[in-house]
């Protein structure tokens, strides 16, 4: 029985880390983007920005990393030899790589808030990315095990994913370039109500 209870809560863990180092690279675009921002809008965005990556940090993030990584354990102690397993060695890999990302997403959230960070909204957008790539990996060894397949249908989901992404780059450009000709738009509307 423990052992179901372990996996219950290793995954909600995982759904409450994930959501939260979703949103807070989204609010690192955001963060980013007040820069460009008239005073003393740009101040009160930013702080309020920084406001919001302290709580989703650590109060829903890191403890949604705390219990899936404490529940991954339990689940292991419940069954120790599943340590044998090659798959589990490349998900760990893997799960290693997504704690680095979230150590490293807290020293930017510190940066950010000492203003010596100078990514841009759209380098934020795409590190935003590398929890996904990461997500579907994971799963993909869990569900799957030793028996991933590697046939045409999991490069159709690879190709569905990359395109999922560049969708969203490219959608982001748009909305860049939207907004940059609305700018040019009134800038000549007042310009022309000037003379």
């Amino acid at each position: 029985m423990a052992y179901y209870w372990y996996k219950a809560f290793h995954l909600i863990g995982i759904v409450v880390w994930f959501a939260g180092l979703f949103y807070l690279v989204r609010l690192f675009v955001y963060h980013a983007e007040a820069n460009q921002q008239e005073e003393p809008a740009q101040s009160i965005l930013k702080k309020q920005y920084e406001i919001m990556e302290k709580r989703l940090y650590n109060i829903i993030t890191t403890p949604g990393m705390i219990v899936t990584v404490a529940m991954a354990i339990g689940l292991i102690s419940t069954e120790p030899e599943i340590m044998k397993s090659g798959w589990l060695h490349i998900k760990l890999t893997f799960v290693v790589l997504l704690l680095g990302y979230h150590f490293y997403c807290g020293y930017i959230m510190k940066q950010l808030e000492k203003d010596e960070c100078n990514w841009s909204g759209q380098q934020f957008r795409l590190l935003n990315e590398a929890p996904t790539l990461l997500l579907v990996v994971i799963v993909l060894l869990a569900v799957f095990k030793n028996n991933l397949p590697l046939d045409l249908t999991t490069w159709l989901v690879v190709a569905l994913v990359i395109v999922m992404l560049a969708s969203i780059q490219l959608y982001a450009k748009k909305r860049r370039k939207d907004k940059e000709r609305m700018l040019q738009i009134n800038e000549e509307a007042q310009v022309t109500s000037g003379n």
